[in-house]
């Protein structure tokens, strides 16, 4: 664990947050085992990272704000960037970002993103903000990337993973394009009823995206053992992603999606953005949960 990053316990849970990004980067059960990603460098470093002010690829490497192209990069330049540390204490931590010069070369916007985490029993509770300190409506996407350990640290098979979904999922899935961005087509839906079974084949093509998503919660790991729930009940669209032969999986909700391939249009109009009011707040939650 890194001597920078923020620790906070309860004795059914402990989270470790560090504020390059105010990326939840451990969270163990109370023993001590791992519930997230191991971070092999073969796979992907990347643990939870804040995807904000866009998700997944722009069409052109850009945003356009009134007729203007604002370079911006993948997932947006929150993850890259640290965050003031707010508030600390035993099972609670706060973290804020806000603009300066380096975000409003790529984001010409005045923000303030917020980001509470907090232990509550066997649950990790995560808050998130978005302000807008401005006279007009701020546009902006968010999303939450945790990866989680799969296996899970409680003797499983890894094979034997699923995803069940608290609700039906009728709809196809969006289809990711080499380069990034959402093509035309969608393709079939892979649950068994409401359970993804888990298998490396599913993300050969990138991730599984669910545009929208019917459920506000999914429950990860096998019957039987210790599992976790995790709940977005303020994000219309889930993506689930690994790289195949890795040990890590991706539940990722988000309030935003990457580009429509070829889209050129203004960042307002985007799918998924959404607009906070001059002067007002967008809020976002996170639930982790560990059950059984």
């Amino acid at each position: 664990m890194a001597d920078d990053w923020i620790r906070i316990s309860n004795g059914a849970l402990t989270a470790a947050i560090n504020p390059l990004g105010a990326e939840l980067s451990s969270l163990t059960d109370a023993d001590g085992r791992e519930l997230m990603t191991d971070a092999d460098p073969r796979f992907w470093t990347g643990r939870a990272p804040l995807l904000f002010p866009v998700i997944g690829m722009t069409a052109t490497g850009a945003i356009r704000i009134d007729g203007q192209a604002y370079p911006i990069a993948k997932h947006g330049f929150a993850r890259r960037s640290v965050f003031s540390v707010i508030e600390t204490g035993a099972t609670r931590a706060v973290f804020a970002l806000t603009d300066d010069q380096a975000t409003r070369a790529s984001y010409p916007f005045a923000f303030r993103l917020e980001v509470a985490f907090e232990l509550r029993d066997a649950t990790l509770a995560i808050d998130v903000t978005v302000c807008n300190p401005a006279d007009e409506p701020l546009p902006a996407s968010f999303g939450f990337h945790p990866a989680f350990a799969w296996p899970l640290p409680y003797g499983q098979d890894r094979a034997a993973h699923r995803i069940a979904f608290a609700t039906d999922e009728p709809a196809a899935l969006r289809v990711i394009a080499p380069d990034g961005t959402i093509a035309a087509q969608d393709r079939p839906s892979p649950l068994d009823g409401r359970v993804l079974h888990l298998a490396d084949d599913l993300f050969t093509d990138d991730a599984l995206v669910w545009d929208p998503v019917e459920s506000q919660s999914v429950r990860y790991g096998v019957d039987g053992a210790p599992q976790l729930d995790v709940a977005f009940p303020d994000t219309p669209k889930l993506g689930i992603w690994t790289k195949p032969g890795a040990a890590y999986v991706c539940i990722e909700p988000w309030h935003g999606i990457a580009d429509p391939h070829g889209f050129d249009g203004e960042f307002r109009d985007k799918p998924g953005v959404f607009e906070v009011p001059a002067h007002g707040e967008k809020h976002i939650a996170l639930r982790i949960s560990l059950v059984g």
